[in-house]
């Protein structure tokens, strides 16, 4: 039996074709038809699946556990205070070790450089929940929101607005060059994606027929987009640097005058999630009881708008994950894509 994902780890959106991700996209799509129409599909029946959190999560952990079961496996939690990894026990020996109990590794914490190495040693698939590089999972789900509403990807134009240096951004540059849609990063000049990452998006972008443009510029950035895109303003772990944040960004929070901007009637908004779009969590009472700000990224009014797909992006995480398991640890046939 061929299939040219099994084994695979899934680390990065770079290290798949646009023919590979297209497929995990549909593929997405179709497991959530299936699981809205209650039809089993239990690709990993009796397998065992470990779920590393170094960092903590509400979509990541509720899509991979709850993809996991739907999937047939068994997941297991493994939180920071769980395991060793990295302290008393490197992450090579680790992941020797998993691998030899789990048919896959799920790993969502800071370092690219730990799912890379978890991945090198572990001899099962290891999937990235997220590190500070890059957000794969992210952009499957993503990408899948954006083709339901849509119904085609390529020669779309998304816009993201604020962080630009993000994994996020990152993810979104990368994966819109090698799928063919024309990616706008609308950031200050100070918040720049890394030149690399640029460069690699060019790159992706002469062979799929996309475009990359980095601008300052929100009029510019935002016009014409069918999509605009947002994330928030400070990453975890970044949050002496709230003040900063605000004044660099706040001209760039997408807000109804941004949205009118695009021009585009059917223009869509998107946000990954957790949002700071008013003060109903203890982040958004001390933002305002510090900073006076009542909405950051977001607006509430955008953020409860007909534009947004917010929710759904989150339910996609779901489809998303599952699809990626699946099509990776599960002895699928899946012709050469």
């Amino acid at each position: 039996m061929y299939s040219i994902f099994q084994g695979r780890s899934f680390l990065a959106e770079k290290d798949f074709s646009q023919a590979e991700l297209q497929y995990l996209i549909d593929f997405a799509q179709h497991l959530k038809e299936m699981k809205q129409q209650h039809l089993p599909h239990q690709y990993l029946a009796g397998k065992n699946i470990a779920l590393l959190f170094e960092k903590t999560s509400t979509r990541t952990r509720a899509a991979f556990t709850v993809a996991t079961t739907d999937l047939g496996a068994h997941p297991e939690f493994l939180g920071a205070n769980d395991i060793q990894l990295g302290t008393k026990e490197s992450v090579e020996d680790t992941g020797k070790v998993l691998g030899r109990m789990f048919d896959g590794i799920e790993y969502r914490g800071s370092s690219q450089s730990v799912v890379t190495q978890l991945a090198e040693s572990a001899g099962v698939p290891v999937w990235n929940g997220l590190t500070d590089a890059w957000h794969p999972t992210q952009m499957i789900a993503d990408f899948l929101t954006i083709q339901e509403n849509f119904g085609n990807l390529a020669g779309l134009t998304i816009a993201y607005c604020g962080d630009g240096r993000n994994n996020v951004a990152n993810s979104l540059l990368v994966t819109s060059a090698i799928l063919g849609v024309n990616i706008r990063i609308v950031t200050p000049t100070t918040l720049y994606p890394d030149d690399q990452i640029v460069a690699l998006g060019h790159n992706y972008a002469n062979q799929s027929g996309g475009t990359v443009q980095i601008t300052d510029q929100v009029a510019e950035g935002v016009l014409g987009a069918d999509v605009i895109y947002t994330d928030v303003w400070v990453s975890m772990g970044e949050e002496a640097q709230f003040e900063a944040r605000i004044k660099q960004l706040l001209p760039y929070q997408v807000n109804q005058q941004l949205i009118e901007q695009t021009k585009n009637e059917q223009v869509i908004f998107m946000h990954c999630l957790p949002a700071f779009h008013d003060t109903q969590t203890s982040y958004g009472k001390e933002a305002a009881a510090t900073y006076g700000i009542q909405e950051m990224e977001v607006t509430d009014e955008v953020f409860r708008s007909a534009y947004a797909r917010q929710f759904d992006q989150a339910e996609n995480r779901l489809h998303a994950i599952k699809a990626i398991m699946a099509a990776t640890a599960g002895n699928l046939f899946i012709p050469k894509v």
